[in-house]
């Protein structure tokens, strides 16, 4: 049977050049329509949705749980572990190749399990255990650091020997296409004697890809590499909403808190790290060299690129302000997964960990209004005489990643958000 990410493969589904999800993709989400309106886990190929729970109720696909893939998350699914993964998935892509007469050939089954993807509605695919969020960016790090440091200390003493991080909020991370609630909080502008409270004026988003942990690891126990890399179920494109003016007044000593924990989007969609294999590539060398337990015997970023477009509360259209790639991170996915189990602490089926903001070398590569407005000192030109520092009542934001093939892309759709105002 070929591979899965054979280059060479095609579906008998027609799947444009430029889609996200061709064959060689297959990515996980949960998803409902009008006529059925109980959440279920599908996969996308082309401008469809494949109903694995229709599939497996005929028998075409076992993994030797039933019932996992008429729940309305993958939990159940990712608890199986990654034989079963990379069974079904070869599975799945043996039912969609053009030369396989299974499904092809089967005009009620087709009919029951091949879903209009405008037909339906895409959930939030997991059951988020916890959020992580990292600071894994060297260039964004230094960004913010030359903003508020000085260029001679913009990275702090500990950047380069370990991934940066803190504990975010799991109750508040949402689906692509979810409304953004403007946050409150207090507010202390240097001008100020005292904070006040009300709205954030200066909110921001943050360009990110997110880990999806498939498997938990116990307590007290550290992880090898490979142990954490085959935990790694898949990603997702991720925004971690920012309120900058918050942030600043409540970061020191403890970091951010509510300034972050309003809200965080995610794409609806779930590329398995299996999909991204053809994709791996070296990150950024490490200097000085990380401690042992966080060293790297193999390519563990990815060739990603990413692109923002912002359509202004006025604009009819989106317009990119950001195209920058996930391969430029200087701490790994698996090293953040590493380190975050190296003290002992227990990681859950669900869990989550955001990269941090992912800017690139060059001005057109910064994954932040904060940068790209360079803190509100440089506002971003927009079509028809539009400005922005920071986002405003009725902007939108969109988030969208691919890797590209020869003649495929590997993608996840989009998150999208737009900001409403504050109650």
């Amino acid at each position: 049977m070929p591979h899965p990410n054979d280059p060479t493969l095609r579906s008998f589904v027609a799947v444009d050049r430029a889609s996200d999800f061709p064959i060689q993709n297959l990515p996980y989400g949960v998803f409902s329509t009008a006529a059925s309106p109980t959440p279920r886990v599908g996969v996308a190929i082309g401008d469809y949705v494949l109903d694995l729970w229709e599939l497996e109720q005929d028998c075409r696909i076992v993994v030797g749980e039933f019932g996992v893939f008429s729940a309305p998350t993958l939990n159940p699914f990712m608890t199986l572990g990654p034989k079963v993964w990379s069974q079904t998935r070869a599975r799945i892509s043996e039912l969609l190749r053009q030369d396989h007469p299974e499904l092809r050939d089967n005009e009620k089954l087709r009919a029951r399990t091949l879903v209009p993807m405008a037909q339906t509605k895409l959930h939030l695919p997991i059951a988020v255990a916890g959020y992580t969020d990292f600071y894994s960016s060297k260039e964004h790090a230094t960004n913010v650091g030359v903003m508020f440091r000085g260029k001679d200390n913009a990275l702090q003493p500990n950047w380069l020997h370990m991934p940066i991080g803190y504990n975010g909020r799991a109750s508040t991370v949402v689906v692509s296409g979810t409304k953004i609630r403007r946050p409150r909080g207090q507010l202390k502008p240097p001008s100020a004697e005292v904070p006040s409270f009300g709205p954030c004026k200066r909110l921001d988003f943050e360009l990110e890809m997110g880990v999806v942990v498939g498997q938990p690891s116990a307590m007290g126990e550290m992880l090898s590499e490979q142990q954490a890399e085959e935990m790694i179920f898949g990603f997702v494109l991720l925004n971690d909403w920012s309120a900058r003016d918050i942030q600043q007044w409540e970061y020191v000593p403890l970091g951010p808190f509510q300034a972050k924990a309003f809200a965080t989007s995610i794409s609806p969609w779930v590329v398995t790290r299996e999909a991204l294999e053809p994709f791996r590539v070296n990150g950024p060398m490490q200097d000085p060299a990380p401690l042992p337990y966080l060293k790297q015997a193999q390519p563990n970023n990815f060739d990603l690129q990413l692109d923002v477009g912002l359509r202004a509360a006025h604009m009819n259209e989106g317009q990119r302000i950001c195209r920058t790639n996930f391969k430029y991170m200087y701490w790994s996915s698996v090293q953040q997964l590493v380190h975050h189990a190296a003290c002992g602490c227990a990681m859950n089926v669900g869990d989550l960990l955001g990269s941090g903001t992912i800017s690139g070398p060059e001005k057109d590569q910064r994954g932040s209004l904060l940068e790209i407005s360079w803190n509100g000192t440089e506002p971003l030109d927009l079509a028809g005489g539009i400005k922005r520092t920071f986002l405003e009542d009725g902007d939108s934001l969109v988030m969208r990643g691919w890797c590209q093939g020869d003649g495929y892309r590997v993608g996840f759709g989009e998150v999208e958000g737009t900001i409403v105002a504050a109650e």
